[in-house]
């Protein structure tokens, strides 16, 4: 990992944020059904979840037809990732009492 400035991020510090764009950043896309089971998220409280991300730019989502269902993805923009680093790394200073 290169070295990030540290930098609270307010918008993912929410524990479900924070889950939301850790389990996007270990993927390129994740389906909506996974990131709801993993998180136990009703479908409107992640709707609601990826929106707000989705509005900052830390977030993009997709709408796929499968097999005749309509399926949404989401994966974590540069900007997202560039946002859950900072933050990890403030996170960290906190820790190490910096």
């Amino acid at each position: 990992m290169t070295d990030v400035a540290p930098r609270f991020d307010e918008l993912i510090h929410p524990a479900t944020r924070l889950q939301l764009v850790a389990a996007l950043a270990a993927a390129d896309w994740a389906e909506f059904a996974f990131l709801r089971d993993r998180l136990g998220l009703s479908d409107s409280a992640l709707s609601k979840q990826l929106s707000a991300l989705e509005e900052a730019g830390y977030v993009a989502t997709d709408r796929v037809l499968d097999a005749g269902r309509r399926r949404v993805r989401a994966r974590l923009t540069s900007a997202g990732r560039e946002a859950l680093a900072g933050h990890l790394a403030a996170l960290q200073e906190l820790l190490a009492g910096t």
